[in-house]
């Protein structure tokens, strides 16, 4: 390797000499030296301390480091007269031998003597720095253009990342830590493929150049025990670096032709605070134009700046209750910790915090809801018996409990907001169906709001059948209204529940149009009700004056989502399948084993039954390897099932199309329907006996277990088959849990352990704050801060009192309005 010119540690004065001449020139700004006058000349007199071979030096770099103490504090006046004192103690050194001891030179008085040793300080407990001192925060929402080195370019970086104010800073929590806190000898242990700190001397600096034509800067340093080379890219650093600057370097070391180096790692100098190297560093979001260094050191910045100014939000005795850190201390923590196990404390006072304002804000919006004049429903109960007595199947004692909790609701004078939680199959529509027949039997209307014209029409269907088992002059009147009912019916259905002659209106999103209006609107029932916004629900609530609520879902939700999405809601939950239910076995196989799978369907076929084959796409797409459901259904007609009754649905086909597809395969018309995800909600096909899934990884695994469950609605033996090839760990992970459970609620479990929540369920569009730091799966975190919240409001239900002040402040920042109805 050629080398630059090498001015190594051996002759410190004279690299002081001309450091401060330089300084002389630059105008005393103490720019000299990268890190400053003081840091330098302090690591120069550690590296040679008295006893050393050149003890002469030794005592004089001492007593300039008395001198340059506090230098980066000082006037420019002051700052100048501090170097002439130098230059006048470096004159006298250089012309008499060396002396045991020299006496220091007249300091101001603020320099104290030296310490014979000096422990290292923690990063929280150093002394003020630089950067802390040049800022001047004066409130947490200042602009982060109000700290040093923040321009309109770089603001407009940060803001890429949600960063406005220096508080947003704060709160820019690391995503990781890189654990470079081992410090090595360079000669002793190195080794390859290790990451470390190491701690030196920059020995020589060369710039090459690649094959490629990049810049290569290449440095060696060195320490007592031998030397290493560090490579970078990045041109501008050989203006940084330069012989005799002592840095620290963290990286992982690799092997280069034979050569332990490290490429582009971590630097700082040495006796600067630790912020790159030799800790735990965090690793932050970037965008571009944006550096790790450039953000740590601001994050250090607004630590420093405005750690006075943080306000806790918990009281102590709450801190004290539960274990928690103190704010100030929490935040610097996550951003800079001394442990990993700081730094899980830290990050569990933030999850905390979220946890809290967010159960504050739901359990506040159910009070405030309930408190509202609702309607205390009569309960017939003779039609009630009536109608369960003539069902053609008796009520699971789970259905049975779920409608004594949800016709308690009607009778209360507090409008209810419930969900309505079960497993695919388990028999939520009934219990609907009843409650809906209790509304209207006390001259009340209700509305039924499902997410797809498919499966409102499939409502429309099955309350239509359950109500035939009345006498003729107890039904319900019902009417169905989508997007694609023509304009001569919409006129006719909003005639008739404005003069009350419909009492139940089953439909899609266009039920929320402004037009559609109601007599009397008593219950709400929301199907699938993951799929609609919050305004969507307010919408439909607002049609009646505060009417009953009721959202259903057939996706298990996992205990700590659903306290989080639905805790402002009560919950019945429907975990019994009806008798009958068959359990379906699950088979995952490769795409070579598709032959075996089609002899299985036909064999069903041929024995009376009736399967499904899903497809990820409608039409096939030169982006996405998967297979689509129009050209296979072509290839299964004329190519493997030639002699069968083949059908094709997709969400392309106009709703009259989807209709008469599901009324064929329901009358067992159609032996085998091809279909895309369509078929997820509203077929009930008990004859349907197989459920073949292509590209089954694509899928989530809700949406797999919602495939499954449209097979095994009959007495016969029920097999769901996943077909997928070149599975990522992730789909392997989903296909087994499927394979090997039926349970719903415990697959939901699993799929937010892999996915998260925003893909699980869609939090932003079920009206959830965004969560930035708790974790879903932290079910114990969640559970005592809901504890928690009810503890606070039961005592200060509108935080008014001066302890909880900050803590309102935060509830009502994190609910953004309207954030919170989430009924």
């Amino acid at each position: 390797m050629s080398r630059g010119t090498t001015r190594g540690p051996g002759d410190p004065l004279g690299l002081l000499r001309k450091i401060l001449a330089l300084e002389d020139r630059k105008g005393y700004q103490d720019t000299a030296v990268a890190g400053g006058l003081a840091n330098f000349v302090a690591v120069q007199a550690r590296t040679h301390r008295p006893g050393s071979d050149d003890g002469h030096a030794a005592e004089t770099l001492a007593a300039l480091a008395r001198l340059f103490r506090g230098y980066d504090q000082l006037s420019i006046d002051e700052r100048r007269e501090r170097v002439a004192q130098a230059g006048r103690l470096l004159q006298r050194a250089a012309g008499r031998p060396p002396r045991p001891t020299v006496p220091a030179p007249t300091a101001p008085r603020d320099v104290q003597a030296p310490r014979v040793e000096r422990a290292r300080v923690p990063p929280r407990a150093a002394a003020p720095r630089r950067l802390a001192r040049q800022a001047r925060v004066s409130a947490l929402t200042d602009p982060v253009t109000t700290l040093p080195g923040v321009g309109e370019q770089r603001a407009r970086q940060l803001e890429a990342l949600g960063v406005r104010t220096v508080e947003d800073l704060l709160y820019l929590i690391p995503r990781r830590h890189k654990d470079y806190s081992r410090i090595e000898p360079i000669g002793s242990s190195l080794f390859f493929n290790r990451e470390c700190t190491i701690k030196g001397t920059v020995v020589s600096v060369d710039q090459q150049r690649t094959r490629t034509g990049k810049t290569m800067v290449v440095a060696e340093i060195a320490d007592d025990t031998g030397s290493v080379q560090a490579i970078w890219f990045n041109p501008y650093l050989a203006r940084q670096l330069h012989p005799g600057l002592p840095i620290a370097v963290s990286g992982r070391i690799e092997r280069q032709r034979g050569t332990l180096v490290l490429r582009n790692p971590e630097w700082e100098l040495l006796d600067a605070e630790m912020l790159h190297t030799g800790r735990l560093v965090p690793i932050y979001p970037l965008t571009r134009g944006l550096y790790q260094k450039q953000v740590r050191t601001l994050t250090r910045m607004a630590l420093d700046a405005a750690a006075h100014l943080i306000v806790d939000p918990l009281p102590e005795e709450i801190r004290r209750r539960h274990g928690l850190l103190p704010l100030a201390q929490a935040l610097e923590a996550v951003h800079y910790p001394d442990s990993e196990a700081d730094e899980r404390a830290a990050r569990r006072r933030l999850a905390f915090d979220e946890f809290l304002v967010l159960q504050i804000g739901l359990v506040q919006r159910k009070v405030e809801w309930q408190a509202q004049t609702g309607h205390a429903f009569r309960i017939d109960e003779e039609l009630l018996a009536t109608f369960e007595d003539r069902l053609p199947f008796t009520l699971t004692a789970a259905q049975s409990r779920a409608l004594g909790e949800i016709l308690a609701d009607m009778a209360s004078p507090r409008p209810a907001s419930r969900l309505l939680q079960g497993d695919v199959g388990s028999g939520k529509t009934v219990v609907a169906a009843a409650a809906a027949l209790v509304a209207v039997a006390d001259g009340f209307q209700a509305a039924i709001l499902a997410p797809t014209e498919i499966l409102a029409e499939q409502h429309a269907r099955n309350f239509s059948s359950l109500y035939d088992v009345l006498p003729e002059e107890r039904r319900p009147r019902l009417a169905l209204l989508t997007g694609s009912t023509p304009a001569g019916e919409r006129e006719a259905i909003d005639v008739g529940l404005r003069d009350g002659t419909i009492d139940i209106l089953i439909g899609t999103h266009a039920i929320l149009e402004e037009r559609v209006g109601f007599a009397r609107l008593g219950l709400a029932v929301i199907d699938e009700q993951h799929r609609f916004g919050v305004v969507q629900r307010a919408r439909l609530r607002a049609k009646g004056y505060n009417p009953d609520v009721l959202v259903m879902t057939a996706t298990p939700i996992p205990r700590s989502l659903a306290l989080v999405l639905h805790g402002d809601l009560d919950v019945s939950i429907i975990d019994e399948l009806p008798p009958g239910r068959q359990k379906i076995a699950t088979h995952w196989i490769e795409g070579d084993r598709r032959p075996d799978a089609y002899r299985f369907i036909r064999k069903e076929v041929e024995a009376g039954r009736q399967a499904f084959i899903i497809y990820p796409l409608v039409e096939e797409s030169e982006a996405i390897d998967a297979r689509a459901a129009t050209a296979e259904y072509e290839r299964l007609s004329t190519e493997v099932f030639p002699d069968l009754r083949l059908g094709l649905l997709h969400g392309r086909m106009r709703p009259a199309e989807k209709d008469a597809i599901m009324t064929a395969f329901r009358d067992h018309e159609i032996d085998i329907l091809v279909s895309t995800s369509v078929v997820e909600v509203g077929i009930d096909v008990p004859n349907a006996t197989v459920m073949l899934i292509e590209g089954a990884d694509r899928f989530g695994l809700a949406q797999l277990h919602q495939f499954r469950g449209r097979v095994g609605r009959g007495a016969a033996r029920s097999v769901c088959i996943l077909v997928a090839d070149d599975v990522s760990e992730e789909g392997q992970r989903r296909l087994n849990a499927l394979v090997e459970t039926q349970d719903g609620f415990r697959l939901a479990e699993i799929d937010l352990e892999i996915r998260g929540p925003g893909e699980f369920f869609g939090t932003r569009q079920s009206g959830l704050p965004d969560l930035r730091f708790a974790s879903l799966g932290d079910l114990g975190t969640l559970q005592s801060a809901r504890e928690e919240a009810h503890r606070i409001l039961s005592a200060d239900p509108t935080l008014s009192q001066p302890v909880h002040r900050p803590l309102r402040e935060r509830v009502d920042r994190f609910w953004i309005p309207g954030a919170g109805d989430l009924s």
